[in-house]
């Protein structure tokens, strides 16, 4: 029996596919993007745009949409959003980002969630990302986690015209139907 050969970031890299991700040592193809997906992930970005400057409410962040993070040799998942404190990543870098981001957010896609929902969070807590965010635009939901004592802490969930000031964007209300496209 041939032992199974994991694949790492160089293979990642070489790959000539579109829309990969290094998931647990294989190249993965993300799943294609619907119209309820894009729209969360870009009014989500927009409404976390005061944090994405000199002086924002919450400090200053940078942020990124499918951002491929280099977590470990065989670990390079494409984040649907992430973001930095600036004060860790004073400087955006020019390849793939190895340091792990203070915050991350994944809208979950159908057929997708295990990714999302298992493995994500097991690999950002090996790697203490402070703040995680699922948000559902099928189901209506955003659940926000935290990293508290080594383990995610629920800490806040929106359903359906939810609003609610969620770690580390509480500076700023969210308006879970604004976020979905819908409100």
């Amino acid at each position: 029996m041939e032992a199974l050969k994991l694949k790492t970031l160089d293979d990642l890299l070489l790959s000539s596919e579109e829309r990969v991700e290094l998931i647990g040592g294989e190249i993965v193809r993300r799943p294609m993007t619907r119209f309820a997906h894009g729209q969360t992930q870009m009014r989500t970005a927009r409404r976390l745009g005061p944090f994405d400057r000199d002086g924002g409410p919450g400090g200053d962040w940078w942020f990124a949409t499918e951002i491929s993070v280099a977590y470990e040799p065989h670990e390079c998942p494409s984040h649907d959003l992430a973001g930095w404190r600036r004060e860790r990543l004073p400087h955006p870098p020019a390849g793939v980002i190895e340091l792990p981001p203070d915050w991350a957010c994944e809208i979950v896609s159908p057929g997708h969630e295990r990714k999302d929902t298992r493995h994500l969070p097991q690999l950002l807590k090996r790697h203490r990302v402070p703040c995680y965010w699922l948000i559902w635009p099928e189901d209506r939901t955003l659940v926000a986690y935290a990293l508290d004592g080594g383990d995610w802490r629920e800490i806040a969930t929106l359903k359906d015209q939810g609003r609610g000031r969620i770690p580390p964007f509480d500076a700023i209300e969210l308006d879970l139907a604004d976020l979905l496209a819908d409100g």
